[in-house]
C-alpha cells in the first residue's frame, strides 16, 4: 500500500469511527456531544498516528497482499492494534472523564468491542472494494521474502 493509499485508508477508517463512536458515547455515557466528539477527537488522532505505524509494521511482517489474509490473522490485526490503543488510551479517558480505574476500564472495554469488530469489518470491506477497483497491491520483493519466512 503506498503512502498515499495508507494516509486515505486511515482518514476513511477513523471518519466512519468518529460518527459512530461519538454517537454512542454520548447514549451510554450521558455526557454531552462537544465532551464526547472532542473526546473521540483526541482518541481519533492518537488512534491515526497509532494506525499508520502499526499497519507499516504489520504489513512489513504479514506482507503487504491484504486480499489473502484470512480471518485469524484479522482477528490477529484487530486484536494486537486495539491492545496498543488501549495503552496509549488509558490515561486519556481517565483524566478526560475523570474516571477512576475500573470505569475507564470499563470504557476502554466498551471501545475496545466496538472497535475489534468495526476494524474487521472495515478492513475486510476496504480490502474487498479496493481488490475490485484497483486489483491487487503490488508487493515490493524485498516483503515478499519476509512474508514467505513469516508465513513457513
Amino acid at each position: 500500500m503506498s503512502v498515499k493509499e495508507r494516509i486515505f485508508h486511515m482518514l476513511l477508517f477513523e471518519a466512519i469511527a468518529l460518527l459512530l463512536f461519538t454517537a454512542a458515547a454520548v447514549v451510554f455515557t450521558g455526557d454531552g456531544a462537544l465532551k464526547m466528539s472532542t473526546l473521540a477527537l483526541v482518541l481519533s488522532l492518537i488512534a491515526m498516528s497509532w494506525n499508520y505505524f502499526f499497519n507499516w509494521a504489520f504489513d512489513r511482517i504479514y506482507g503487504a497482499e491484504r486480499i489473502k489474509r484470512g480471518l485469524k490473522l484479522r482477528a490477529w490485526h484487530a486484536t494486537t492494534f486495539e491492545l496498543g490503543m488501549v495503552i496509549l488510551s488509558f490515561p486519556v479517558i481517565m483524566l478526560w472523564l475523570d474516571l477512576g480505574f475500573w470505569g475507564v476500564l470499563l470504557f476502554d472495554a466498551a471501545a475496545v468491542s466496538f472497535f475489534f469488530i468495526y476494524a474487521i469489518i472495515y478492513n475486510w470491506l476496504y480490502d474487498q472494494i479496493r481488490f475490485r477497483l484497483l486489483g491487487p497491491i503490488e508487493q515490493s520483493p524485498k516483503l515478499e521474502s519476509k512474508a514467505e519466512t513469516t508465513s513457513n
